[in-house]
């Protein structure tokens, strides 16, 4: 009688295991996708301000751009060599612009890192709980 009764209270036991384990996996893939989530609506916000900068910048440059080298025009140097000049000097800015932009969408980061700490920390807890036992 007594046998049945461990048997039985170790069947419950190990019920009542999965059902924590399955729960727990069931929270850590929507805190995972939570984070997604997050990350992609910075993502979009960041992409849609981009564009903006982007159509804003093109217009406004290509009239500073035009005033500039009519200026250098007037100030004597060559019309080759004044937009030359303004074409180098936009582009150098161009390229800073995007390192920039390319640098703050990296740190953005796409992977769920809680979820990932979180997984890392359960594992170890559950190993050590099977280890003791």
């Amino acid at each position: 009688m007594s046998m049945a009764a461990s048997s039985r209270s170790t069947r419950e036991l190990m019920s009542d295991i999965l059902g924590h384990v399955s729960r727990l996996i069931r929270n850590e893939a929507d805190l995972a996708r939570a984070e997604i989530s997050e990350s992609l609506d910075k993502l979009k916000a960041s992409l849609a301000a981009m564009a903006l900068a982007l159509a804003l910048g093109i217009v406004g440059l290509n009239v500073l751009a035009a005033a500039l080298v009519v200026f250098l025009t007037e100030a004597g140097l060559a019309t080759h060599w004044a937009s030359l000049a303004v074409g180098l000097v936009l582009l150098v800015i161009a390229f800073a612009v995007y390192s920039f932009a390319k640098s703050a969408l990296q740190r953005i980061g796409f992977m769920p890192t809680r979820s990932a700490e979180n997984v890392s920390r359960d594992a170890s807890a559950i190993k050590d709980t099977f280890n003791d036992t």
